[in-house]
Protein backbone atom coordinates (compact mmCIF):
# COMPACT_ATOMS: atom_id res chain seq x y z
CA UNK A 1 0.00 0.00 0.00
CA UNK A 2 3.05 2.41 -0.47
CA UNK A 3 2.90 5.87 -2.15
CA UNK A 4 6.15 5.85 -4.01
CA UNK A 5 8.12 7.83 -6.10
CA UNK A 6 6.59 8.67 -9.69
CA UNK A 7 10.73 9.43 -11.04
CA UNK A 8 11.46 6.22 -9.65
CA UNK A 9 8.65 3.59 -10.07
CA UNK A 10 6.84 4.24 -13.53
CA UNK A 11 3.77 6.36 -12.14
CA UNK A 12 3.98 8.29 -15.35
CA UNK A 13 1.54 5.60 -17.02
CA UNK A 14 -1.20 7.30 -15.04
CA UNK A 15 -0.48 10.28 -17.20
CA UNK A 16 -2.03 8.98 -20.05
CA UNK A 17 -5.68 6.76 -20.73
CA UNK A 18 -4.14 3.42 -19.61
CA UNK A 19 -5.49 5.29 -16.56
CA UNK A 20 -8.63 6.59 -15.12
CA UNK A 21 -6.86 10.00 -14.67
CA UNK A 22 -6.20 9.46 -18.33
CA UNK A 23 -9.41 8.84 -19.47
CA UNK A 24 -11.13 11.86 -17.36
CA UNK A 25 -8.74 14.27 -18.81
CA UNK A 26 -9.29 13.06 -22.35
CA UNK A 27 -13.29 13.46 -21.83
CA UNK A 28 -12.85 16.41 -20.59
CA UNK A 29 -10.01 18.04 -22.38
CA UNK A 30 -8.14 18.20 -19.38
CA UNK A 31 -4.33 17.70 -18.06
CA UNK A 32 -2.79 15.44 -15.73
CA UNK A 33 -0.40 15.17 -12.88
CA UNK A 34 1.31 12.91 -10.80
CA UNK A 35 2.11 14.67 -7.55
CA UNK A 36 4.56 13.10 -5.31
CA UNK A 37 3.51 13.40 -1.59
CA UNK A 38 6.22 14.86 1.25
CA UNK A 39 8.42 12.49 2.86
CA UNK A 40 8.52 10.21 -0.62
CA UNK A 41 10.68 9.96 -3.05
CA UNK A 42 12.85 13.29 -2.64
CA UNK A 43 9.94 15.36 -2.13
CA UNK A 44 11.50 16.21 1.43
CA UNK A 45 10.91 19.70 3.68
CA UNK A 46 14.38 18.61 5.66
CA UNK A 47 17.24 16.77 4.59
CA UNK A 48 16.60 13.26 6.49
CA UNK A 49 13.91 10.83 7.98
CA UNK A 50 14.07 11.51 11.95
CA UNK A 51 11.67 11.61 14.27
CA UNK A 52 11.97 15.71 14.22
CA UNK A 53 11.64 15.13 10.19
CA UNK A 54 8.87 13.28 10.19
CA UNK A 55 7.01 15.49 12.68
CA UNK A 56 5.88 17.02 9.62
CA UNK A 57 5.03 13.67 8.14
CA UNK A 58 1.02 14.18 8.73
CA UNK A 59 -2.22 13.68 6.85
CA UNK A 60 -3.15 16.99 7.57
CA UNK A 61 0.29 18.68 6.68
CA UNK A 62 -0.60 16.49 3.46
CA UNK A 63 -4.12 17.65 2.49
CA UNK A 64 -2.84 20.72 3.22
CA UNK A 65 -0.40 20.15 0.12
CA UNK A 66 -2.55 19.61 -2.57
CA UNK A 67 -4.50 22.71 -1.75
CA UNK A 68 -1.46 24.65 -1.39
CA UNK A 69 -0.11 23.08 -4.97
CA UNK A 70 -3.78 23.59 -6.59
CA UNK A 71 -3.82 26.99 -5.77
CA UNK A 72 0.07 28.20 -6.40
CA UNK A 73 0.97 25.94 -9.50
CA UNK A 74 1.91 27.78 -12.68
CA UNK A 75 1.44 24.95 -15.03
CA UNK A 76 3.92 25.02 -18.45
CA UNK A 77 1.16 25.13 -21.17
CA UNK A 78 0.02 28.13 -22.56
CA UNK A 79 -2.61 29.75 -19.92
CA UNK A 80 -1.06 27.28 -17.20
CA UNK A 81 -1.02 30.20 -14.38
CA UNK A 82 -5.07 31.04 -14.81
CA UNK A 83 -6.28 27.69 -14.15
CA UNK A 84 -6.56 27.69 -10.16
CA UNK A 85 -9.47 25.20 -8.65
CA UNK A 86 -11.41 28.68 -8.56
CA UNK A 87 -10.85 29.01 -11.99
CA UNK A 88 -11.25 25.56 -13.54
CA UNK A 89 -12.09 22.36 -12.24
CA UNK A 90 -9.83 20.52 -10.89
CA UNK A 91 -10.53 16.38 -10.36
CA UNK A 92 -8.35 14.74 -7.54
CA UNK A 93 -7.66 10.79 -7.95
CA UNK A 94 -5.82 8.95 -5.49
CA UNK A 95 -5.51 4.94 -4.85
CA UNK A 96 -5.15 3.17 -1.29
CA UNK A 97 -3.66 5.30 0.81
CA UNK A 98 -3.83 8.44 -1.46
CA UNK A 99 -7.05 7.28 -1.90
CA UNK A 100 -8.10 7.68 1.59
CA UNK A 101 -6.37 10.96 1.47
CA UNK A 102 -8.46 12.10 -1.48
CA UNK A 103 -11.37 11.07 0.60
CA UNK A 104 -9.89 12.91 3.51
CA UNK A 105 -9.27 16.26 1.54
CA UNK A 106 -13.11 16.34 0.40
CA UNK A 107 -14.19 16.50 3.86
CA UNK A 108 -11.22 18.44 5.09
CA UNK A 109 -10.90 21.21 2.10
CA UNK A 110 -15.03 20.63 0.83
CA UNK A 111 -15.30 22.35 -2.47
CA UNK A 112 -11.77 22.70 -3.43
CA UNK A 113 -11.54 19.64 -6.24
CA UNK A 114 -15.03 20.05 -8.27
CA UNK A 115 -14.88 15.80 -8.16
CA UNK A 116 -12.46 13.01 -6.68
CA UNK A 117 -12.17 9.54 -7.67
CA UNK A 118 -10.92 7.46 -4.04
CA UNK A 119 -9.74 3.87 -5.29
CA UNK A 120 -9.58 0.70 -2.44
CA UNK A 121 -9.53 4.08 -0.26
CA UNK A 122 -8.14 3.29 3.53
CA UNK A 123 -10.83 5.51 4.94
CA UNK A 124 -11.41 3.60 8.15
CA UNK A 125 -8.28 4.04 10.62
CA UNK A 126 -7.80 0.64 12.09
CA UNK A 127 -5.23 -0.43 14.69
CA UNK A 128 -5.92 -4.85 14.55
CA UNK A 129 -6.63 -4.92 11.24
CA UNK A 130 -6.70 -8.57 11.00
CA UNK A 131 -9.23 -8.95 8.24
CA UNK A 132 -6.77 -7.67 6.02
CA UNK A 133 -6.41 -11.67 5.28
CA UNK A 134 -10.47 -12.30 5.03
CA UNK A 135 -10.58 -11.41 1.63
CA UNK A 136 -7.42 -13.59 0.98
CA UNK A 137 -8.82 -16.33 3.35
CA UNK A 138 -12.44 -16.22 1.35
CA UNK A 139 -11.37 -15.85 -2.14
CA UNK A 140 -8.40 -18.01 -2.45
CA UNK A 141 -8.66 -21.32 -4.28
CA UNK A 142 -11.06 -23.29 -1.53
CA UNK A 143 -8.67 -26.23 -0.77
CA UNK A 144 -5.58 -24.04 -0.28
CA UNK A 145 -7.48 -21.90 1.80
CA UNK A 146 -8.62 -24.50 3.66
CA UNK A 147 -5.11 -26.16 3.95
CA UNK A 148 -3.31 -22.71 5.48
CA UNK A 149 -5.94 -22.90 7.86
CA UNK A 150 -4.87 -26.38 9.15
CA UNK A 151 -1.39 -26.12 9.11
CA UNK A 152 -1.96 -22.92 10.91
CA UNK A 153 -3.38 -24.53 13.32
CA UNK A 154 -1.17 -27.56 13.48
CA UNK A 155 1.99 -24.59 13.60
CA UNK A 156 0.25 -23.13 16.28
CA UNK A 157 -0.03 -25.91 18.47
CA UNK A 158 3.62 -26.49 18.45
CA UNK A 159 4.28 -22.96 19.15
CA UNK A 160 2.19 -22.73 21.86
CA UNK A 161 3.59 -26.20 23.29
CA UNK A 162 6.48 -27.28 25.67
CA UNK A 163 8.09 -29.45 22.92
CA UNK A 164 11.60 -27.69 22.29
CA UNK A 165 12.48 -29.92 19.77
CA UNK A 166 9.49 -30.23 17.80
CA UNK A 167 9.40 -26.46 17.36
CA UNK A 168 13.64 -26.37 16.50
CA UNK A 169 12.51 -29.32 13.73
CA UNK A 170 9.43 -26.78 12.72
CA UNK A 171 11.48 -23.91 12.36
CA UNK A 172 14.55 -26.19 10.64
CA UNK A 173 11.60 -27.57 8.16
CA UNK A 174 11.58 -23.34 6.73
CA UNK A 175 15.13 -22.99 6.81
CA UNK A 176 14.55 -20.82 9.70
CA UNK A 177 16.36 -22.53 12.25
CA UNK A 178 18.36 -19.08 12.85
CA UNK A 179 15.70 -17.25 13.72
CA UNK A 180 15.30 -16.30 17.53
CA UNK A 181 11.96 -15.07 18.10
CA UNK A 182 8.88 -17.33 17.51
CA UNK A 183 6.56 -14.43 16.48
CA UNK A 184 9.46 -13.10 13.92
CA UNK A 185 9.30 -17.35 12.82
CA UNK A 186 5.51 -17.16 12.18
CA UNK A 187 5.34 -13.40 11.00
CA UNK A 188 7.56 -14.64 8.28
CA UNK A 189 4.94 -16.84 6.51
CA UNK A 190 2.74 -13.96 6.44
CA UNK A 191 4.77 -13.75 3.45
CA UNK A 192 3.26 -15.72 1.23
CA UNK A 193 -0.03 -14.43 2.11
CA UNK A 194 0.94 -10.85 1.32
CA UNK A 195 1.64 -12.07 -2.59
CA UNK A 196 -1.95 -11.82 -2.98
CA UNK A 197 -1.68 -7.76 -3.35
CA UNK A 198 0.41 -8.44 -6.34
CA UNK A 199 -2.91 -9.82 -8.25
CA UNK A 200 -3.44 -5.51 -8.41
CA UNK A 201 -1.95 -3.71 -11.02
CA UNK A 202 1.21 -4.10 -12.61
CA UNK A 203 2.25 -6.93 -9.92
CA UNK A 204 3.28 -10.43 -10.63
CA UNK A 205 1.01 -12.44 -9.96
CA UNK A 206 2.30 -15.71 -10.19
CA UNK A 207 4.01 -15.90 -7.16
CA UNK A 208 0.93 -16.36 -4.76
CA UNK A 209 -0.36 -19.67 -7.11
CA UNK A 210 2.81 -20.87 -7.11
CA UNK A 211 2.48 -21.23 -3.31
CA UNK A 212 -0.76 -22.29 -3.53
CA UNK A 213 0.30 -25.39 -6.06
CA UNK A 214 2.81 -25.99 -4.00
CA UNK A 215 0.78 -26.92 -0.85
CA UNK A 216 -2.40 -28.62 -3.55
CA UNK A 217 -0.73 -30.48 -6.61
CA UNK A 218 1.29 -33.53 -6.25
CA UNK A 219 2.11 -35.00 -9.45
CA UNK A 220 0.37 -32.98 -11.59
CA UNK A 221 -3.01 -33.81 -9.62
CA UNK A 222 -4.69 -30.94 -7.78
CA UNK A 223 -6.41 -31.43 -4.63
CA UNK A 224 -9.89 -31.44 -4.24
CA UNK A 225 -12.14 -29.07 -2.76
CA UNK A 226 -11.11 -30.00 0.89
CA UNK A 227 -7.50 -29.96 0.78
CA UNK A 228 -5.20 -32.40 1.80
CA UNK A 229 -5.06 -31.24 5.47
CA UNK A 230 -3.27 -29.66 7.78
CA UNK A 231 0.33 -32.28 8.52
CA UNK A 232 0.43 -32.82 4.85
CA UNK A 233 -0.29 -28.37 4.12
CA UNK A 234 2.58 -27.69 6.93
CA UNK A 235 5.05 -29.98 5.40
CA UNK A 236 4.76 -28.84 1.76
CA UNK A 237 4.88 -25.10 2.79
CA UNK A 238 8.19 -25.67 4.67
CA UNK A 239 9.54 -27.27 1.69
CA UNK A 240 8.07 -24.72 -0.70
CA UNK A 241 10.23 -22.39 1.65
CA UNK A 242 13.59 -24.38 1.01
CA UNK A 243 13.45 -25.36 -2.08
CA UNK A 244 13.49 -21.58 -3.21
CA UNK A 245 11.60 -19.35 -2.00
CA UNK A 246 14.17 -18.53 1.40
CA UNK A 247 16.43 -17.75 -1.18
CA UNK A 248 14.52 -15.58 -3.04
CA UNK A 249 13.64 -13.62 -0.07
CA UNK A 250 16.59 -13.56 2.00
CA UNK A 251 19.77 -14.25 -0.65
CA UNK A 252 22.89 -15.14 0.87
CA UNK A 253 21.59 -13.61 4.56
CA UNK A 254 21.07 -15.73 7.55
CA UNK A 255 17.86 -16.43 8.94
CA UNK A 256 18.25 -14.19 12.22
CA UNK A 257 19.78 -11.28 10.00
CA UNK A 258 17.22 -11.28 6.75
CA UNK A 259 13.57 -12.05 9.46
CA UNK A 260 14.49 -11.25 12.62
CA UNK A 261 12.96 -8.18 14.23
CA UNK A 262 14.69 -7.47 17.69
CA UNK A 263 18.28 -6.17 16.69
CA UNK A 264 17.39 -1.96 17.39
CA UNK A 265 20.82 -1.27 16.08
CA UNK A 266 20.24 -3.05 12.58
CA UNK A 267 20.38 -0.09 9.55
CA UNK A 268 16.98 -1.03 8.22
CA UNK A 269 15.85 0.35 11.87
CA UNK A 270 18.22 3.38 12.33
CA UNK A 271 18.53 4.42 8.82
CA UNK A 272 17.27 8.36 8.81
CA UNK A 273 18.34 8.29 4.75
CA UNK A 274 15.49 9.85 2.50
CA UNK A 275 13.91 7.81 -0.50
CA UNK A 276 13.10 5.31 2.00
CA UNK A 277 9.12 5.00 1.26
CA UNK A 278 8.64 1.86 3.98
CA UNK A 279 10.05 4.34 6.55
CA UNK A 280 7.85 7.01 5.61
CA UNK A 281 4.42 4.57 4.92
CA UNK A 282 5.26 2.89 8.75
CA UNK A 283 5.70 6.67 10.31
CA UNK A 284 1.96 7.23 9.26
CA UNK A 285 1.39 3.60 10.03
CA UNK A 286 2.36 3.93 13.63
CA UNK A 287 1.39 7.18 14.42
CA UNK A 288 -1.99 7.74 12.53
CA UNK A 289 -3.74 4.87 10.88
CA UNK A 290 -2.39 1.40 12.25
CA UNK A 291 -3.42 -1.46 10.19
CA UNK A 292 -1.49 -3.99 11.87
CA UNK A 293 -1.98 -7.25 9.96
CA UNK A 294 -2.01 -10.14 12.49
CA UNK A 295 -4.33 -13.03 13.44
CA UNK A 296 -7.68 -13.23 13.41
CA UNK A 297 -9.60 -13.14 16.51
CA UNK A 298 -10.99 -15.98 18.28
CA UNK A 299 -13.78 -17.37 16.93
CA UNK A 300 -12.71 -16.69 13.58
CA UNK A 301 -10.90 -19.00 11.00
CA UNK A 302 -7.17 -17.68 10.38
CA UNK A 303 -4.56 -18.12 7.72
CA UNK A 304 -1.94 -16.47 10.02
CA UNK A 305 -0.58 -17.51 13.33
CA UNK A 306 -2.31 -16.78 16.52
CA UNK A 307 0.79 -15.89 17.93
CA UNK A 308 1.37 -12.51 15.89
CA UNK A 309 -1.13 -9.76 18.02
CA UNK A 310 -0.68 -5.96 17.55
CA UNK A 311 1.60 -5.42 20.00
CA UNK A 312 4.40 -7.15 18.02
CA UNK A 313 3.95 -4.42 14.87
CA UNK A 314 3.86 -1.45 18.29
CA UNK A 315 7.43 -2.64 19.07
CA UNK A 316 8.21 -2.43 15.56
CA UNK A 317 7.31 1.45 15.79
CA UNK A 318 10.00 1.69 19.00
CA UNK A 319 12.72 -0.04 16.50
CA UNK A 320 12.13 2.57 13.74
CA UNK A 321 11.10 5.64 16.00
CA UNK A 322 12.26 4.94 19.56
CA UNK A 323 12.36 8.68 19.89
CA UNK A 324 8.86 8.83 19.07
CA UNK A 325 7.57 5.78 21.22
CA UNK A 326 9.78 5.04 24.56
CA UNK A 327 7.26 2.54 25.72
CA UNK A 328 4.49 0.18 23.30
CA UNK A 329 2.36 3.26 22.26
CA UNK A 330 -1.00 2.52 19.56
CA UNK A 331 -2.04 4.23 16.73
CA UNK A 332 -3.74 7.29 17.19
CA UNK A 333 -6.71 6.24 14.86
CA UNK A 334 -9.51 7.28 16.79
CA UNK A 335 -8.12 10.82 16.67
CA UNK A 336 -7.72 10.48 12.88
CA UNK A 337 -11.28 9.15 12.52
CA UNK A 338 -12.71 11.85 14.30
CA UNK A 339 -10.87 14.24 12.00
CA UNK A 340 -11.73 12.64 8.88
CA UNK A 341 -14.45 10.71 9.66
CA UNK A 342 -13.62 7.19 8.84
CA UNK A 343 -16.48 5.16 7.55
CA UNK A 344 -18.61 7.91 8.76
CA UNK A 345 -17.55 10.28 6.14
CA UNK A 346 -20.51 11.86 4.25
CA UNK A 347 -19.14 14.73 0.96
CA UNK A 348 -19.96 15.55 -2.06
CA UNK A 349 -18.76 14.96 -5.49
CA UNK A 350 -17.10 12.17 -4.25
CA UNK A 351 -16.57 8.26 -5.78
CA UNK A 352 -15.43 5.59 -4.29
CA UNK A 353 -14.20 2.34 -6.49
CA UNK A 354 -13.59 -0.81 -4.51
CA UNK A 355 -12.82 -4.68 -5.42
CA UNK A 356 -14.53 -7.55 -3.46
CA UNK A 357 -10.88 -9.09 -3.75
CA UNK A 358 -8.91 -6.21 -1.89
CA UNK A 359 -7.04 -7.35 0.94
CA UNK A 360 -7.64 -3.74 2.21
CA UNK A 361 -12.01 -3.87 1.64
CA UNK A 362 -12.30 -4.12 5.27
CA UNK A 363 -11.19 -0.65 5.80
CA UNK A 364 -12.86 1.08 3.09
CA UNK A 365 -16.47 2.30 2.34
CA UNK A 366 -17.68 -1.26 0.88
CA UNK A 367 -16.25 -2.99 4.13
CA UNK A 368 -18.75 -5.62 5.63
CA UNK A 369 -18.37 -4.53 9.10
CA UNK A 370 -20.17 -0.93 7.83
CA UNK A 371 -22.95 0.09 6.26
CA UNK A 372 -22.10 3.40 3.58
CA UNK A 373 -24.84 4.28 1.05
CA UNK A 374 -24.24 5.05 -2.45
CA UNK A 375 -25.79 7.88 -3.07
CA UNK A 376 -26.10 10.54 -6.08
CA UNK A 377 -23.29 12.64 -4.12
CA UNK A 378 -20.94 10.21 -2.68
CA UNK A 379 -21.38 7.44 -5.05
CA UNK A 380 -19.78 4.01 -4.90
CA UNK A 381 -18.81 0.97 -6.92
CA UNK A 382 -18.03 -2.10 -5.96
CA UNK A 383 -16.46 -5.07 -8.15
CA UNK A 384 -17.14 -8.68 -7.57
CA UNK A 385 -13.52 -9.47 -9.55
CA UNK A 386 -11.24 -6.41 -8.30
CA UNK A 387 -8.40 -6.38 -6.34
CA UNK A 388 -6.36 -3.35 -4.83
CA UNK A 389 -7.02 -0.24 -6.85
CA UNK A 390 -7.76 -2.36 -10.22
CA UNK A 391 -10.49 -0.01 -11.24
CA UNK A 392 -7.91 2.84 -11.62
CA UNK A 393 -6.58 0.76 -14.62
CA UNK A 394 -7.68 0.56 -17.91
CA UNK A 395 -7.03 -2.49 -18.67
CA UNK A 396 -8.41 -4.67 -15.83
CA UNK A 397 -11.89 -3.29 -17.24
CA UNK A 398 -11.32 -4.90 -20.70
CA UNK A 399 -10.01 -8.02 -18.42
CA UNK A 400 -13.20 -8.08 -15.94
CA UNK A 401 -16.84 -7.06 -16.71
CA UNK A 402 -17.17 -5.99 -13.22
CA UNK A 403 -14.21 -4.03 -13.00
CA UNK A 404 -15.34 -1.81 -16.58
CA UNK A 405 -18.71 -1.53 -14.67
CA UNK A 406 -17.11 0.39 -11.28
CA UNK A 407 -15.34 2.35 -14.34
CA UNK A 408 -17.98 3.16 -16.33
CA UNK A 409 -19.81 4.31 -12.81
CA UNK A 410 -16.72 6.18 -11.99
CA UNK A 411 -17.00 8.23 -15.08
CA UNK A 412 -20.08 8.88 -15.41
CA UNK A 413 -20.42 10.45 -11.36
CA UNK A 414 -16.99 12.44 -12.88
CA UNK A 415 -18.96 14.23 -15.70
CA UNK A 416 -21.97 14.57 -13.74
CA UNK A 417 -20.01 16.79 -10.80
CA UNK A 418 -18.23 18.36 -13.48
CA UNK A 419 -21.34 19.17 -15.08
CA UNK A 420 -22.38 21.16 -11.80
CA UNK A 421 -18.63 23.17 -11.45
CA UNK A 422 -19.21 26.42 -11.52
CA UNK A 423 -16.21 29.12 -11.23
CA UNK A 424 -15.80 30.65 -8.05
CA UNK A 425 -16.76 34.48 -6.93
CA UNK A 426 -14.46 36.37 -4.13
CA UNK A 427 -11.84 33.32 -3.94
CA UNK A 428 -15.12 30.92 -2.69
CA UNK A 429 -15.31 26.77 -4.19
CA UNK A 430 -19.02 26.62 -5.79
CA UNK A 431 -20.65 23.60 -7.49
Amino acid sequence: MHWFSPRSSGYTGYLTNRTVNGQIAQAHNGATIVLEHRFYGFSNPLPDLSVESLRLHTIQQAIDDLEYFANNVKLPFPGGDQVGPDKAPWVLVGGSYSGALTAFTNVNKPGLFAASWASSAVVESITDFWAYFEPIRQHMPQNCSLDVQAAITRLDSILTGKNQTAIDALKASFGMEDVVHLDDFAGALKYNLYTWQDLSPGRDASVFYDFCDALEVVNGVNAGPKGRGGEYALAAWGKFWTDGYYADTCGDLDAETCLGSYNANDTFWTSTDVNNDYRSWSWIVCTEMGFFQESAPLGYPTIVSRVLQPAYDERTCQQFFPAAFPRLTAPQVERTNFAYEGWNLHTKHLYFGNGQRDPWLYSTVSSPFTYVPDTPEQSIGLSAGGFHCSDLITSFGVSDASVLAVQKKGLAAITRYLAEWKPAQSGAHHY
